[in-house]
């Protein structure tokens, strides 16, 4: 017998990684495929990925945000900055990994990857009898 997997289109699943790297957008359906743990093997790989990168930017945001509004003057400016650039390295990740996916590519960086192995491991799906 066929597994039902084989009978979808492939096409579909390359679409959803795509929705999956859309910046901050994607994070949702991402942990929704992690939640579930449906979908196949590069997609939970491509989640555990956006996951793991949005919670690292969302964390350095607003990390550094309440310190810029802590800080005195002098240290509030370049905490901006630093902010910005935060940010706008996690929209260029996200498009610099969709244009890897494109091409066909593995989707993995060096550090997040294997901190999002850490965070999220992979677990076979319970059947109930």
């Amino acid at each position: 017998m066929h597994d039902l997997e084989s009978f979808e289109n492939q096409d579909v699943k390359h679409l959803q990684m795509y929705l999956y790297l859309i910046p901050v957008v994607g994070f949702f359906p991402a942990l929704w495929t992690l939640y579930r743990r449906n979908g196949t093997r590069n997609q939970r790989n491509v989640s555990r990925l956006v996951v793991t990168l949005a919670m690292g930017w969302l964390l350095g945001y607003f990390l550094l945000g309440t310190a810029s509004d802590l800080s005195d003057s002098s240290l509030s400016l370049p905490l901006l900055i630093t902010t910005s650039l935060l940010t706008s390295g996690y929209f260029l990740v996200n498009i610099w990994l969709m244009v890897k996916l494109w091409q066909r590519k593995p989707l993995r960086l060096p550090l997040v990857s294997k901190l999002g192995d850490r965070l999220f491991p992979e677990r076979p799906r319970r059947y109930l009898p």
